[in-house]
Formats: structure tokens, C-alpha cells, sequence
């Protein structure tokens, strides 16, 4: 794994050249841990002082409520960014926990570090901290669209809504959605069996082309 050439290509790092990376991970100090597929990497009700960022692999953010059902907020691959906004807060528990979707390594910054513009600080370093601002505001946004996908009543709506935005987001109608089937009805907010129902009806009447991906096991959506 190249660590640098993720890091350059992410959002966080976005006009950091290779070479300042390496010089400014050397005065952040990251830490870098493993995970297994399943494991948590923070926990709901914990304080983090850190943002993570996925290097190898991805992550899943969800929520569990007092009777143990499961919603999955977001996921997110190399070079994405997760929990800022609890980091960036001095004293505010997480609400969620993330959890590892499949075998994964992450990097995580200590937020003080990368917040302090003192006399030391660098031109290399003031971009970060806007790069980090922007992946905030971009995640009030995500949080504004996962809102609206979980407001339309029926399955079929949400559905709709979810690939239709998927569509406009990657300028294509054909993609492979991030998702196995438990997932997708986790992150809509319905049960799996009714979903299965739902995917079915709309591929019956002619609304969506679907299939499964034998070497991901995602499903598959294709827009008309």
C-alpha cells in the first residue's frame, strides 16, 4: 500500500504535495491500526480526540437503538474521512459507532495537532485545516441527503430516492451501489424481506435492472 499517494489523493490532504505529507506526518505523529471485517474501531458513547482516515479497506458508520436494530448512516473507503466532528468537539460522545466492513487499516490525526496554527505553522498546514473544514460542511450535506432518503414513506420511495441520487452523483445510470442486501435495507431504514419484495416489484415492472456481484457480493442497480 502506498500510504502517501492515498493521502495526496484524498479530500483531507487535496493540494498537499507528496513531499509535505511526509514532512507534516512526521510532526502530526499519526497512529495507524488494523482491523478485522466486523471489528469497531470507535464506539457509540466513547470520546475520540482523533479524525480517522480509512487508508486500506472500508469502513461502515451505524447506529444501534435500545432494542438492538441496526441503521447504517454511511460507509467509507481509503482515503475518506470519519468522525471529525465528534473530534473537533472537546467532550461530546459519540453517537455511533463505526465498524470495520471488511478487513481495513486506518490512520487517525489528533485533532489539537492538526487545529494548531501557531507561529510554526506553514502554508502546508493552514490547508488542512480548510481541507478538514470542507470535509465537515460535506458531511452536513450527506447527513442533509440521508434525511431526505428516510423521509418518503413507502420502500419503493426510498428506493427511488437512493438510486436516483446515486445516478446523479456518478453522472451514470449504471453502478454498483456500496451495499449487500442487509445493508441497503439497514441504511433505508426497512426490513431486508420487504426490500427483496420491493427490488423484485420494481425490476417486474420495469423501474431498475438489479443484480448480484459475484466477486463483492454488492448488489448491482441499474437505472432505465
Amino acid at each position: 500500500m502506498d500510504e502517501i499517494r492515498i493521502l495526496a489523493e484524498s479530500a483531507l490532504f487535496a493540494g498537499i504535495d507528496g513531499a509535505e505529507i511526509d514532512a507534516m506526518l512526521r510532526r502530526l505523529s499519526p497512529r495507524r491500526r488494523r482491523y478485522r471485517a466486523g471489528e469497531t474501531l470507535l464506539r457509540a458513547g466513547e470520546l475520540t480526540l482523533e479524525v480517522g482516515l480509512v487508508l486500506e479497506g472500508s469502513v461502515r458508520v451505524e447506529r444501534v437503538d435500545a432494542w438492538g436494530n441496526r441503521f447504517i448512516l454511511e460507509r467509507f473507503g481509503p482515503g475518506e474521512v470519519f468522525a471529525e466532528a465528534y473530534a473537533c468537539v472537546e467532550g461530546e460522545p459519540l453517537l455511533v459507532d463505526v465498524v470495520a466492513a471488511e478487513a481495513c487499516e486506518a490512520l487517525f490525526l489528533d485533532t489539537a495537532r492538526v487545529l494548531s496554527l501557531g507561529p510554526t505553522a506553514d502554508a502546508c498546514h493552514a490547508r488542512l485545516v480548510r481541507n478538514l473544514l470542507t470535509e465537515m460542511a460535506k458531511k452536513n450535506l450527506l447527513l442533509s441527503r440521508r434525511i431526505r432518503l428516510i423521509a418518503p414513506h413507502t420502500i419503493r420511495e426510498r428506493l427511488l430516492a437512493y438510486l436516483s441520487g446515486e445516478a446523479l452523483r456518478r453522472g451514470t445510470r449504471s453502478f454498483v451501489i456500496p451495499f449487500d442486501r442487509q445493508q441497503l435495507a439497514d441504511y433505508l431504514a426497512v426490513e431486508r424481506s420487504a426490500l427483496s419484495a420491493e427490488l423484485s416489484k420494481m425490476r417486474r415492472d420495469g423501474l431498475i435492472e438489479c443484480e448480484r456481484s459475484p466477486s463483492t457480493r454488492h448488489t448491482g442497480a441499474q437505472e432505465p
